[in-house]
């Protein structure tokens, strides 16, 4: 089975193609290149506004960080697509990969947020071979997407604890949804000295407490 089949088995694009993979020499660890292609008749995506626009130039190759292969590191390589969008001016392509100018894919970027679950950030980063930052970045990732499509809804009972966690009086005030089935953390909010616990307002009214 060919590399190019497992990826477009486990990360199909639709207007896009898996090109040519090759190992990339001179390197400590194991690492493969594969390239990426816009289908012909694909038009880019501006940036800004999320709408096809006409070509307007090609950057260089630039080199996105996919899932480790069986410890191999995977890198997709793409030239972004520059759009002529007359709406937002001249921007940079949207591709379905990555976001930004984030140099790892968003699968990757879960990948390691599901391990930092269960390890430290610094033994993430040490098993897969790459850095703290990028853990934190992905965690950082995770979080924010979590935030933006949690439910609030249907709340019934929330606990509200206090908790010091540095020196100098520092003290996180935390609220927790604490009912049969769903115990979760809904807010946490950092205070640097003891006072009186506030629960968020939106909060309380989701748990009648108003």
């Amino acid at each position: 089975m060919q590399l190019k089949t497992i990826l477009n088995r486990v990360e199909p694009f639709k207007s896009f193609v898996y090109g040519k993979a090759k190992w990339v020499e001179g390197t400590e660890r194991l690492t493969m290149e594969v390239e990426v292609h816009a289908r012909k008749n694909g038009r880019p995506i501006c940036s800004g506004c999320g709408r096809p626009g006409p070509g307007y130039d090609r950057l260089p190759g630039r080199r996105f960080e996919f899932v480790p292969l069986w410890g191999i590191a995977v890198y997709f390589v793409y030239a972004m697509r520059r759009v002529n969008c007359p709406t937002c001016g001249v921007t940079v392509e949207r591709v379905p990969w990555a976001e930004g100018k984030c140099h790892l894919t968003t699968s990757y970027r879960w990948f390691l947020a599901g391990w930092a679950k269960y390890l430290s950030w610094q033994e993430v980063a040490d098993r897969f071979r790459t850095n703290w930052r990028d853990v934190f970045d992905s965690v950082k990732h995770a979080v924010s997407w979590g935030l933006e499509h949690r439910d609030l809804g249907g709340i019934e009972a929330i606990g509200v604890d206090e908790i010091q966690w540095q020196r100098g009086h520092r003290y996180l005030t935390l609220v927790y949804q604490i009912e049969d089935g769903m115990k979760r953390l809904l807010w946490a909010e950092s205070v640097t000295q003891s006072m009186r616990l506030t629960v968020p307002q939106s909060l309380r009214r989701s748990a009648g407490a108003d």
